[in-house]
């Protein structure tokens, strides 16, 4: 028995259409298919596997790094307020799993406790370099094991190092020019004017002002916001004149009107967080949250630690180049490491 023709059609025949031509089965087609799809199983997984994030936050005691974690954030975060009164600087780390619209976060919060509180504060970058160095080589020792199980590995690289500065309005502070000079090519940077709220609205700007002046005069590389996406390149570029954010964090809320608001209520009025003629907090936020995030681990990435680790397999003698300035394979190159270490 010979089998009908079969039509491909993506519309729903009427029932004329049948009757007229009922020697013909028409199929509609049902979603997508091909390789556009590819995109849609990239996010699945994405979701299913969580997304993780690491961030760094260096300043002095007491100028709300804790509390703008909270707020970027919308949770508490419970962690505990730091004293002054410690002889050297200590990193906290605490992870959190978060969750939102289904979406899971491993969120990893470094916190300098005790920084910039000694008396000789030049040793006070140490501690901060030594971790980021840890993580590095962390990584770098699971990249040379035979069996790496990378699908299981927590990534501690830090993504980004918020870097609180006092609100003075004068300028950096030799210690905030010492850290930055020696973390710059380890870590990607975002300065932030802590506590905002403190300053008046002209002299803000020209604190901005001063500190990329003195940033730019000591050769102080700080992350910016790629331009290079045509969808993000506009907003980027203009979040790079806002640098450095001027940010306010508090999780109270204060009446507005017939509206409840997260602020903070002074004698003069009320100080919107989340209003960007009062800070650059959603600024921050959306930056760092919402459009730049995997910018940030990639560059992480292929950035800040291919350096640590070109650095590295070159101290223990691995050259991609022979004396003949020729590429060598890995397996020349590994015979040439053991006829030098034979001579030693």
């Amino acid at each position: 028995m010979a089998e009908k023709p079969v039509c491909m059609s993506t519309q729903t025949p009427s029932d004329e259409d049948i009757q007229r031509e009922d020697n013909i089965r028409c199929l509609s087609m049902l979603g997508h298919f091909g390789f556009e799809c590819l995109p849609h199983q990239l996010v699945n997984r994405s979701v299913q596997q969580g997304f993780s994030f690491n961030i760094l936050c260096v300043g002095e005691t007491g100028l709300g790094k804790s509390t703008l974690m909270d707020t970027l954030f919308n949770t508490n975060l419970k962690e505990k307020k730091s004293s002054h009164f410690h002889s050297n600087v200590e990193l906290k780390i605490q992870t959190y799993e978060l969750k939102e619209n289904n979406v899971q976060l491993k969120l990893t919060v470094v916190n300098t406790v005790g920084y910039g509180d000694q008396m000789n504060k030049e040793a006070s970058y140490q501690p901060i370099i030594g971790y980021l160095d840890a993580q590095f080589e962390a990584y770098f020792q699971e990249e040379l094991k035979i069996k790496r199980s990378f699908v299981d590995y927590h990534d501690s690289r830090i993504h980004v190092c918020l870097y609180f500065i006092s609100p003075t309005g004068h300028s950096l502070k030799a210690l905030d020019l010492l850290t930055l000079k020696n973390i710059d090519n380890k870590v990607n940077i975002i300065p932030l004017i802590a506590k905002a709220d403190t300053i008046s609205k002209n002299d803000i700007q020209t604190f901005k002002y001063k500190i990329m002046n003195e940033l730019i005069s000591n050769g102080i590389q700080i992350y910016q916001f790629p331009t290079d996406d045509k969808t993000t390149a506009q907003v980027n570029s203009a979040m790079n004149e806002h640098l450095p954010f001027a940010v306010v964090g508090c999780m109270e809320e204060v009446k507005v009107g017939k509206r409840m608001v997260r602020g903070r209520q002074y004698p003069w009025g009320v100080l919107q967080v989340e209003n960007e003629n009062h800070c650059d907090f959603i600024k921050l936020r959306d930056m760092l949250l919402c459009t730049n995030t995997e910018n940030l681990k990639e560059q992480t990435h292929t950035q800040h630690y291919e350096r640590y680790r070109r650095f590295k397999l070159q101290k223990i003698g691995f050259t991609d180049v022979g004396p003949d300035n020729q590429p060598v394979s890995f397996r020349t190159s590994l015979s040439i490491l053991k006829e030098s270490s034979k001579r030693r």
